[in-house]
């Protein structure tokens, strides 16, 4: 058998998609969008990637900032992207979106000379199609005579080669030239040079998938069960008759009388929020079980729970599942319709589909405000130079990553504005603090309102709040905490931003071997998961195999545990981090005031300046970073001498 570097290239449209984020509305009166990748091959080839299987894509992009997104979206989500073309004489396609209501979601297509349908038979690589077991084409990309001719070619070759070809109709009438800009919802219009166009293609195919209208449009017929006869004519191809919330037909030889004698998929009962991208979650799902050699039964299976899922969410590609969630769902169902709100599932949503990995944060942590304006004296014109320490800070931690990954920084945006900005260019993982330096019970630094405050921040910034929280403080104080923290829990979820949740127990109570771990335990139950737990450095295993055991029984998918330093000496944390790095779920540190108080002090002072300080901070950085690393070290080597 011979073995391919992918399972599926899917061919085509790309697109940055902008949802109206008001529901229940005009397309005219949408306020605000959120912005997603788009286009059919774009969301399938992201649709398999999360399923499990090697995708990579074929499309055009312009030269510019929707280019960009549309190349680190796929990258993100795991698609190889040699195949994507960038065009500096044209646009990325745009596609504005609403949800009006159950039946009616608007859309406008920006597809003007856009980036996509610059494609030609030129920009096929032989070697690059006959890497992939199948290729997906789509029914866009032959409406013109370059990329119609493009995607006849990659057909031919995967097919001379022993791949295979799946097509999805896709058709949409004004992406064909019929109708105007404004009736991009429309699903069909009855035209016979196209079905004779699209017949030509489908003798090319072994898989053709179409809704009913589509199945029409390449078939030459509106009555459905004649359609299907007619593309049997053509091609001996598994034809794929998708029903909407009745789920779908598969007819793999002969066409029966009935369309009832296929063989069926029943769909799912779900809410339908959104039908926009069903039909791409959909074939991502029949494509998961065909590559895979799955019975036609459960290519059915998967594709109408994929679809179930995308007609119960917000946005195309988002809304595409993981294997992960999909068996969970096969394997357990929900108790809601819709399925947005559905705890678990959206729970195992986020925790796999998150934007980047991150297995290591070896960070400082530099977002201290009330200590700053200690040293730094309250002056207006002292309090303004806080800004540039922090911006030395920031400098002498990349001296010592260069360039490398796992490295972080945590900044404030009240002091450490210019830095925080600096420090968004993607080599870093960055923290930014909500919580009002010092209180207790928690309050937010920007009020009330944190939801509205968070949609403001980058969404590569990760949200840390510290909150001063003893399991044995009066009832009414945890209460006030519990109530914060599930709010900001809340808020982080539905702005996309990761939540690193910091706890200190010490301070207010004894500390014993289950401590943290009780902690850690009444959040778990108040349903609050933080992506990060930021933890005191202590010094025993008992207290951290507690801290872990909780963790794992609770949320498996947690992304693990930074140490803060509470302005420890370096011999104190070198002492914990040869006892924390024996633990997985440990994943490195974000510390501070042990790297630059002393440091910060003499500055602010005038007894060192930029140059000095700057390398004394990067020089004690670098000895937590190899202390850890050595740790790290130390233990797998322990690990393997003692099998």
């Amino acid at each position: 058998m011979k073995n391919y570097e992918f399972d599926v290239i899917a061919i085509g449209r790309s697109s940055v998609d902008l949802y109206g984020q008001q529901i229940g509305g005009r397309l005219e009166d949408m306020s605000s969008f959120a912005k997603y990748i788009g286009g059919s091959p774009a969301n399938t080839s992201i649709g398999v990637s999360r399923l499990g299987l090697r995708s990579a894509m074929i499309t055009g992009v312009g030269d510019e900032h929707m280019g960009r997104f549309i190349q680190e979206q796929l990258i993100r989500e795991n698609v190889d992207i040699r195949g994507v073309k960038i065009f500096s004489d044209r646009l990325s396609a745009l596609v504005l979106l609403g949800i009006r209501n159950k039946e009616q979601f608007p859309l406008i297509f920006y597809r003007e000379n856009c980036a996509d349908m610059a494609l030609s038979e030129d920009d096929i690589d032989e070697d690059f199609i006959k890497s992939s077991k199948c290729i997906l084409l789509s029914g866009t990309h032959f409406s013109t005579e370059d990329v119609s001719a493009m995607s006849k070619k990659a057909a031919a070759i995967c097919r001379e080669s022993g791949g295979q070809v799946a097509f999805d109709i896709d058709y949409r009438p004004n992406l064909w030239g019929i109708g105007g800009h404004g009736e991009g919802e429309e699903r069909f219009a009855s035209n016979n040079k196209i079905t004779a166009h699209l017949q030509t293609i489908l003798p090319l195919c072994d898989l053709i998938v179409g809704t009913e209208e589509e199945i029409h449009i390449a078939g030459g017929s509106v009555d459905t069960m004649n359609a299907i006869r007619n593309i049997r004519t053509y091609s001996d191809a598994t034809i794929v008759c998708k029903l909407g919330a009745m789920g779908c037909v598969v007819f793999p030889d002969a066409i029966p009388d009935n369309i009832e004698d296929g063989i069926r998929g029943l769909g799912f009962e779900v809410e339908i929020f959104n039908v926009l991208g069903a039909g791409d979650a959909f074939m991502s799902g029949f494509l998961r079980g065909w590559i895979k050699n799955e019975p036609l039964e459960n290519c059915a299976k998967f594709a109408n729970a994929c679809g179930a899922f995308a007609v119960s969410r917000h946005g195309c590609a988002p809304a595409m599942p993981t294997w992960i969630e999909l068996q969970h769902f096969l394997n357990n169902g929900s108790q809601h319709l819709a399925l947005r709100d559905d705890i678990t599932l959206n729970h195992l949503h986020w925790a796999t589909t998150r934007r980047k990995e991150q297995n290591m944060i070896l960070g400082l942590a530099i977002d201290h405000r009330a200590q700053f304006e200690d040293m730094a004296g309250k002056s207006k014109d002292s309090l303004a130079h806080i800004g540039d320490f922090k911006k030395l800070a920031l400098q002498a931690l990349r001296s010592v990553a260069d360039g490398k990954t796992g490295f972080g920084i945590l900044l404030d945006d009240r002091f450490g504005r210019d830095a925080l900005h600096s420090a968004m260019d993607g080599d870093l993982w960055v923290g930014r603090p909500v919580e009002l330096p010092g209180s207790r019970p928690l309050e937010f630094e920007t009020g009330l309102d944190i939801g509205s405050e968070l949609i403001e921040w980058p969404i590569d910034q990760a949200v840390k709040c510290l909150v001063f929280y003893h399991p044995d403080d009066a009832d009414d104080l945890k209460y006030q905490q519990e109530q914060k923290v599930i709010q900001l829990s809340d808020a982080c979820r539905n702005t996309g931003h990761e939540l690193l949740l910091e706890i200190i127990c010490g301070n207010h109570g004894d500390m014993k071997i289950d401590t943290v771990a009780r902690v850690l335990s009444r959040f778990y139950d108040l349903g609050v998961r933080p992506d990060w737990w930021k933890l005191e450095p202590l010094d025993d295993k008992q207290s951290w195999q507690k801290i872990c055991d909780v963790i794992n029984q609770n949320d498996p998918y947690c992304r693990g545990i930074v140490l803060l330093g509470l302005d420890a000496t370096i011999d104190k944390l070198l002492s914990v981090f040869n006892i924390a790095v024996q633990y997985k779920l440990v994943k490195g540190f974000t510390i501070g005031r042990s790297v630059f108080g002393d440091i910060a002090k003499s500055w602010f002072n005038g007894k060192i300046d930029d140059d000095a300080a700057r390398i004394k901070m990067a020089t004690g950085f670098s000895i937590l970073v190899n202390a850890w690393l050595n740790s790290q070290l130390n233990h797998t080597s322990q690990k393997e001498n003692a099998k």
